[in-house]
């Protein structure tokens, strides 16, 4: 039995639905891809992007506020 390797979960996306998603335009997803920056599938000549990819590419790109400490005057 051959091993199974890493399935993407959830649905898969088209690319411009990934590039609504993002607010961007097609050009940007199909970088990423060309690029191998994110986690895509070929079924014969169409490319998808599992929703979980894209969820995982906002999730890296993520930047947290910083948070400021006001100083007491002395």
């Amino acid at each position: 039995m051959p091993m199974k390797k890493n399935r993407p979960s959830g649905r898969l996306l088209t690319v411009a639905e990934v590039a609504e998603r993002l607010n961007t335009s097609e050009r940007y997803p199909r970088r990423l891809i060309e690029e191998r920056r994110i986690t895509f599938v070929k079924i014969g000549r169409h490319v998808r992007i599992p929703e979980s990819a894209v969820d995982d590419l906002i999730a890296v790109g993520t930047v947290e506020p910083v948070t400021l400490r006001m100083r007491r005057a002395a």
